[in-house]
């Protein structure tokens, strides 16, 4: 699990290792990130997400040794 910027900030990490039973879901990491993480539930129930450097949606499926990364949103100009 990485975490980037504001949401690295909130957790006070930017890794940490999760275990959940499989079949999972990239949504079901999220959940247990906003459940078992300090400041968790200040992370948006549907955020920008990640699954091996690829953008993927909240119902992909997650394996063993999988690599979840949450992205705040981006501003530039």
């Amino acid at each position: 699990m990485r975490f980037f910027a504001r949401y690295a900030e909130l957790v006070g990490c930017t890794e940490t290792a999760l275990t959940v039973s499989l079949p999972a879901t990239v949504g079901d990491i999220v959940r247990r990130v906003r459940t078992d993480l300090p400041q968790g539930r200040e992370i948006p129930e549907r955020p920008l997400t990640a699954l091996n450097l690829k953008h993927v949606k909240l119902d992909a499926g997650v394996h063993d040794g999988d690599e979840v990364a949450l992205l705040p949103p981006l501003a530039g100009g």
